[in-house]
Order: C-alpha cells, then structure tokens, then sequence
C-alpha cells in the first residue's frame, strides 16, 4: 500500500472563493465551466452560473467543498504548495 500524506484541505468562504476566481482573471462562467458547474442562459442575454454564484454569495448556504477549491487552485496555479504536472506521453522504463 502506497503512504498517503493527508491534506488540509478547507472550505472556502465566499469571499475567498471570488478572490481565488478574480486572481485567476476568470468571470464566473468561465470559472463554472473549468470545474463543470452548469451555465445556462442569463435574463439579460449572455451566460450564468446558478451555483458559481451561490458558492461566492455569503448569504447562501452552500459552499464550494475543500478538495474542489483545492483543485481549482491547481487548475489555476494558484496552489501554495502544489502544481500539476502532466505526464509524459511516453512511459518511462
């Protein structure tokens, strides 16, 4: 069995999450979009995010769970500790 090191990894508050969103330079759609929340149509024409928008409002409930922040700030690069990598498409031997 391979050694797992645990991770903190903390909810978000809201402002923290738009802070994230807004460093990223991503609009709320374009934020939904990379993490797969739905967009759909807005009342003024162009996009919404529903969900995005709950998980930045402090009066909502909802909150955007720990490892999901954690992976939109390694989407982002934006990780204190961490980076992806992509793996090379050939395998190593």
């Amino acid at each position: 069995m391979p050694h797992l090191t645990p991770l903190e990894l903390p909810t978000p508050s809201g402002e923290e999450l738009k802070a994230a969103r807004m460093a990223a330079g991503l609009s709320q759609v374009e934020a939904a979009q990379l993490m797969g929340y739905p967009v759909q149509a807005g009342s003024r024409g162009g996009l919404q995010s529903r969900t995005w928008q709950a998980l930045e409002s402090g009066s909502d409930p909802r909150l955007m769970p720990g490892p999901v922040f954690a992976l939109f700030l390694l989407m982002t690069e934006q990780h204190p500790q961490f980076s992806l990598l992509r793996k090379s498409a050939e395998p190593t031997r």
